[in-house]
């Protein structure tokens, strides 16, 4: 499928995967719970996918299911870890994510 039909099906919504090891998608505009959006992986391949939860703009998502304690990739970096599970296309943030860097 072209890109052009990827975007349609998106409806013009996008997110970005900023490294090969993230586990994240990075909205690029406010996306409401069920949207579509077109993906770009850092390699640029693009994909569509759904956002289970309303996620603002710059806010991060899920992709794939992560368990409680899992870490949060961004940057292929950890950036935090989940406090409580959180679903495909869920929104990920303070109320689910924690950072103890610099803490211990």
């Amino acid at each position: 499928m072209g890109e052009a039909n990827f975007s349609d099906m998106a409806a013009g919504k996008k997110a970005l995967v900023l490294h090969p090891r993230d586990n994240v998608g990075v909205a690029l505009s406010d996306i409401e719970a069920g949207e579509s959006v077109l993906v770009t992986e850092s390699d640029g391949r693009q994909y569509e996918f759904t956002v289970a939860e309303a996620v603002s703009f710059g806010h991060k998502f899920a992709l794939s299911a992560l368990e409680a304690e899992s870490p949060v990739r961004k940057y292929g970096e950890e950036i935090g870890r989940l406090s409580a599970p959180v679903s495909p296309g869920g929104w990920i943030h303070v109320h689910n994510m924690y950072c103890d860097r610099g803490m211990k």
